[in-house]
């Protein structure tokens, strides 16, 4: 078996690294702030990063194998090459929903990061696979290798980007997540060796690399116009969570406020505004009698504050102003409190919390229900 000689262009990997990074931070950048927006929005911006990423993935391979230059002519099947994209944008997909639709814990975000690390393997060895007249032979060394990495440095940016979403978190955890994509290709390409083999594949249509390189430039330009889009809110509003991080301690002659967002500003809600707080994540969602708004504080953070103000911890995730309960509905193991406020959900009660918030209640407002 011979192998064919190998080299490439210096260029091409050059603009394949730089679509990596700029795939990362459009993506990571979309995704912030998701928990105060509707479920419509909240849905297409997952989306719309699942396709930065996923795609940014596809891209940098693909502008990285344009650059690859072997003694023969060689074509790729169109339709491996579509699934490979898919597949890493159908994997991204699946990780962003674990982050942004379930408890955002330390193994749902590791989980996550995870799968991410197996959509850029999935992407590069599915798209090795489309090349006609010519055979990828990989190396086990190689594929290890590459596996390793590729899970690794994705669970370490996705720890980083997810950790604290602050524009310096999320610029670090686009710095891993390109070096994590760019690691995988070049180790697996360092493991693998090229041979010629005349028959050409049935699956999908031959695609030259002229025409390769019209979907990749495509698909880059569209990358990076969102990336100039998300860079907007970088250039001209300051990471508001650091500015509200920097206030929380902030005491009024009225009493203790919340630092909240608001249609991306800052407001400071007065405490005795506060129907409940819900954990959301790292942080919380404050809902007053006819809002919901986002906090920087974790609910520990707001634990801390708020109990001392007579507010009720029902449940490890809420804490209740007793003064905005209306009703106390109780059943056998479990309660719940209810609001006047005609958009504001009951909030459960846990069963090691019932007796203490049922005794809390009736002594406050008499708000005790059957």
């Amino acid at each position: 078996m011979e192998f064919l000689n190998v080299s490439h262009s210096s260029f091409l990997i050059s603009m394949s690294c730089i679509v990596s990074l700029v795939a990362g931070f459009t993506g990571l950048s979309l995704t912030r702030d998701l928990s105060e927006k509707p479920m419509f929005q909240k849905k297409a911006t997952v989306a719309l990063a699942a396709i930065a990423l996923g795609g940014g993935i596809w891209a940098m391979h693909f502008v990285a194998m344009l650059g690859l230059k072997l003694p023969i002519q060689f074509y790729y099947d169109a339709a491996i090459t579509l699934v490979s994209a898919l597949c890493a944008i159908l994997l991204v997909g699946g990780a962003l929903i674990l982050l942004h639709f379930a408890e955002r814990t330390p193994k749902i975000i590791a989980a996550a990061g995870g799968i991410v690390g197996v959509g850029i393997l999935v992407m590069h060895y599915i798209g090795m696979a489309g090349l006609e007249l010519c055979r990828a032979i990989h190396t086990t060394s190689g594929v290890v290798l590459s596996s390793i990495v590729a899970i690794g440095l994705c669970m370490l940016a996705f720890w980083i980007a997810y950790g604290q979403r602050t524009n310096r978190n999320i610029l670090l955890g686009t710095v891993c997540f390109a070096v994590a994509v760019c690691s995988v290709h070049f180790l697996a390409m360092a493991g693998t060796n090229f041979i010629a083999e005349p028959n050409t594949s049935d699956f999908g249509p031959s695609m030259s690399n002229e025409t390769l390189a019209l979907g990749v430039i495509f698909f880059s330009f569209v990358i990076f116009g969102a990336c100039l889009w998300v860079s907007v809110t970088y250039l001209i509003v300051p990471d508001s969570r650091t500015e509200l991080n920097d206030s929380a301690q902030l005491q009024t002659t009225g009493g203790l406020r919340l630092p909240c967002e608001r249609d991306g500003g800052k407001v400071f809600i007065r405490y005795e505004d506060v129907s409940f707080v819900r954990a959301d994540g790292h942080y919380t969602q404050v809902y007053t009698d006819d809002e919901r708004l986002f906090c920087v504080w974790p609910v520990t953070e707001a634990s801390s504050r708020l109990l001392p103000l007579g507010f009720l911890q029902t449940h490890r995730s809420y804490l209740v102003n007793p003064a905005r309960v209306s009703k106390f509905e109780r059943t056998k193991e479990k309660g719940r409190c209810i609001f006047d406020g005609q958009n504001l959900p009951p909030v459960p009660v846990s069963r090691s919390k019932l007796k203490v918030t049922q005794d809390a209640l009736a002594s406050h407002n008499g708000a005790v229900g059957a």
